[in-house]
């Protein structure tokens, strides 16, 4: 006999890990096909008023909503379940979790690719500041898992098994082979859950792009020939007014619908005045010519300190570095986090001495004359001191130049760092 009825449809990700848990603790879920807003079970809604998925029906006619709140439930089947923690605190940083890609990610994600792929009506605006929050979701779990194999302690829970469901949407639309490689800490923990035999017991294809969807119109599908006003086919009945397509949306729509963000406020910095600097050629000078003997010089005779500020930056907790390649992996990681300032600065910061006793150091051109409001877009900027430079100081252009060049050594505590290794952020 089952023990009870999941109200959901296949590839549901807010259903997965409730499906993967009920099958580790040995539980067998009759999975009743459910679809909203259509495709909805007789008397569904005395279940679920909002007719939403999913929802659990047990054996015994409990009855119980809400993702994260079934999940918990099947898991507490199994008394010596590990998936819940060991302690209060495990427990409560599972939900945590739990909570955080359900209500933060997934709509993010959704507002970013239900339109590209034709289920919701398509707004440039709206689907750019949906991928815009969508790196801001996942840049904290990137931070998170730098430091941290899974989610909550150091084995699988919960947490990780229901995160993972939720967050292969984005790699099916938009995490492709660069974005994951500049994620090193994401790709590992997803591929590592993804690949448990408590996972594939349910899911068993790991999703791959080469490339993320385009932020266009989607291709509308193909339309009859329009009629003249009040004229119709001879014998026939007229033609059905816009009902049909109202219909067929409906059949494709998801439960991400429901969570979809609304547009967000325009990046603070667009409020300055336009300036007579272009950023966009200052890029192109420091990538094209050569860094020295050509580009510094341009920058420094087209620099307008009314303009933009020049900015140290220092990492926070240089003593937990551990090996070069993992703390450039780092620097990529908050540079991929600053995507919504990318039209307002630049930058570099670089790894200096060797594995296990290295520094993080940098120096950015910051449209406007505090740091915070381009920085901020960052979820993990706080873990980064900005000090502001005086371009008429001698020391601190310096500072600048090495710092954008790359050929010098630094000096702390009175020990020579050699550069190992660096990222631009243009």
């Amino acid at each position: 006999m089952a023990f009870g009825k999941l109200y959901t449809y296949d590839g549901n990700p807010r259903s997965t890990g409730i499906r993967v848990v009920a099958k580790a603790n040995g539980l067998d879920l009759e999975i009743v096909h459910t679809k909203p807003p259509s495709e909805l079970p007789e008397d569904y809604l005395k279940i679920n008023p909002l007719g939403k998925i999913p929802s659990f029906v047990g054996a015994d006619g409990y009855e119980l909503t809400e993702a994260i709140a079934i999940a918990i439930y099947i898991t507490s089947q199994n008394e010596k379940t590990t998936l819940l923690g060991k302690t209060k605190q495990d427990y409560a940083s599972i939900v945590r979790w739990m909570s955080y890609v359900n209500s933060e990610f997934l709509p993010a994600i959704a507002g970013f690719f239900r339109p590209l792929i034709g289920r919701d009506p398509y707004n440039r605006k709206s689907v750019d500041d949906s991928l815009k929050a969508t790196y801001k979701a996942i840049g904290v779990l990137e931070h998170h898992l730098l430091s941290n194999t899974f989610l909550v302690g150091e084995r699988i829970t919960l947490a990780d098994l229901f995160a993972v469901a939720i967050v292969s949407r984005g790699f099916e639309y938009l995490f492709d082979k660069k974005w994951q490689q500049e994620n090193p800490s994401v790709t590992r923990w997803f591929l590592t859950i993804h690949n448990q035999p408590i996972y594939t017991s349910i899911v068993d294809k790991v999703p791959s792009i080469e490339q993320p969807l385009k932020n266009e119109p989607p291709a509308k599908k193909d339309q009859a020939p329009k009629k003249e006003k009040g004229q119709s086919a001879k014998g026939k009945e007229p033609a059905p007014k816009a009902a049909p397509e109202a219909k067929a949306k409906e059949v494709d729509n998801e439960e991400e619908e429901e969570d979809a963000p609304k547009p967000k406020p325009k990046h603070p910095l667009e409020a300055l005045a336009k300036p007579t600097l272009v950023l966009d050629d200052w890029k192109r000078k420091y990538s094209n010519e050569d860094t020295r003997s050509v580009a510094l010089p341009w920058f420094w005779e087209n620099y307008k300190p009314d303009e933009y500020s020049l900015w140290r930056l220092d990492y926070k907790y240089n003593e937990e570095l551990t090996l070069i390649f993992m703390t450039s992996n780092l620097i990529g990681g908050f540079f991929t986090r600053l995507e919504a300032s990318r039209k307002y600065i630049f930058g570099a910061a670089s790894v200096y001495g060797e594995s296990n006793d290295s520094i993080v150091r940098g120096a950015f051109l910051v449209r406007g004359q505090e740091a915070t409001p381009a920085f901020d877009v960052a979820p993990d900027f706080e873990s980064y001191e900005f000090t502001k430079l005086d371009p008429t100081k001698d020391e601190d252009r310096a500072f600048v130049e090495d710092q954008w060049s790359w050929d010098k050594p630094i000096l702390v505590d009175g020990k020579d760092r050699p550069w190992a290794d660096g990222k631009v952020f243009k």
